[in-house]
């Protein structure tokens, strides 16, 4: 596994020419990133479709392309998803509620987007023949303990579930932990509080998360599209880190006199977390920088859920941010100082 930032590539098989991409949740930091992306690759259309008209009219000033349509809609709303998806040849499904203590307030709101949304995505696109949807889970859907990773766990169990009975229409699935100055994203609350003067928050200085930078989730779906069968689920190795050890590279990134403050634990937050389970893990495949791991393709008989087992399926570790690629202090500066949005920072505190 390497740490080091990658720009989205345009790897063997990535062939865009004369498809129309929707991308649900398109103004979001994921979204907009992927649409960002499109917008220099040979795509005869890009479509945006979300409920934030103030983002969609500043993308569209930013981008400023003919060839991209701009799609007012709620995933909770399938009307709305059947007009965007109408001719539509590749889909990614990125819209979601996300944050953990909003969700944890207002478990039904996650329920009715990440969850009956996602179902309604799924169905719209069956229903327009789309190619391919790709839909977006996360490294908090393993083992959930909060309302947002179990209303992604069900997100994928509602992709899996659809996938054993599609027609033409390939649902595949991807899960990573934590983008790199994502929105919500830890980095850039430590990076306002370093330039502030300190102190940074660290809520649990042993605990591991893992550090994706958004290219290389770009990476991952474009794998996703291009070489998943239907019911795939496609994982990102990546490496982590402590949450003390990135506030110690913010601090000495930014400001070395700060200080770095422990506040305990939040309700919902885990010690680390988990992209892949020791029976997922059994049934992976190894694709270098992804693991693909294949669908569980059985049908309704019931005895394969009841009376049947398979050897050997919980041997092994899970995959987490504690057993993977550990980087030091160090290591997480210079992967901070690749990331633009850091840099951006560093360039306004005239570092």
């Amino acid at each position: 596994m390497t740490a080091e930032i990658k720009g989205a590539s345009d790897a063997p098989g990535v062939d865009y020419a004369g498809r129309t991409v929707l991308i649900i949740g398109g103004t979001g930091s994921f979204g907009s990133t992927m649409a960002r992306h499109l917008a220099k690759r040979d795509v005869q259309e890009v479509r945006v479709f979300s409920r934030d008209e103030l983002k969609q009219d500043e993308m569209r000033r930013e981008i400023g392309l003919d060839r991209f349509g701009y799609f007012l809609g709620d995933v909770r709303d399938p009307a709305s998803l059947l007009e965007a998806m109408a001719g539509a040849d590749l889909v990614f499904h990125a819209a979601a509620l996300k944050q953990v203590p909003s969700c944890e307030f207002f478990p039904m709101q996650a329920v009715m987007t990440n969850v009956v949304g996602s179902s309604n995505v799924v169905n719209a696109a069956i229903a327009a023949h789309v190619e391919t949807v790709v839909m977006l889970s996360t490294d908090k859907a393993v083992y959930p303990v909060n309302a947002m990773g179990m209303s992604k766990a069900l997100m994928e169990k509602v992709a899996q579930a659809a996938a054993r009975t599609t027609g033409t229409t390939k649902i595949v699935s991807v899960r990573y932990g934590n983008v790199m100055c994502s929105r919500g994203s830890v980095i850039p609350l430590f990076v306002e509080q370093a330039m502030a003067g300190g102190p940074i928050t660290v809520t649990n200085p042993a605990m591991t998360r893992f550090l994706l930078s958004l290219p290389s989730a770009i990476d991952l779906v474009e794998h996703a599209f291009f070489h998943g069968a239907s019911g795939d689920m496609f994982v990102h190795k990546a490496a982590a880190c402590t949450i003390g050890d990135l506030a110690e590279a913010v601090r000495l990134l930014f400001d070395a006199s700060c200080a770095v403050t422990v506040v305990g634990s939040r309700h919902g937050e885990k010690l680390f977390e988990t992209l892949a389970t020791a029976a997922e893990l059994s049934r992976a495949e190894d694709r270098g920088r992804y693991l693909r791991i294949r669908s569980d393709d059985r049908d309704l008989n019931y005895a394969a859920y009841f009376s049947e087992g398979e050897a050997h399926r919980l041997d092994g570790d899970d995959y987490t941010s504690h057993n993977t690629e550990r980087l030091g202090v160090d290591q997480v500066v210079d992967l901070l100082r690749g990331l633009p949005e850091v840099r951006a920072y560093l360039a306004k505190a005239g570092v």
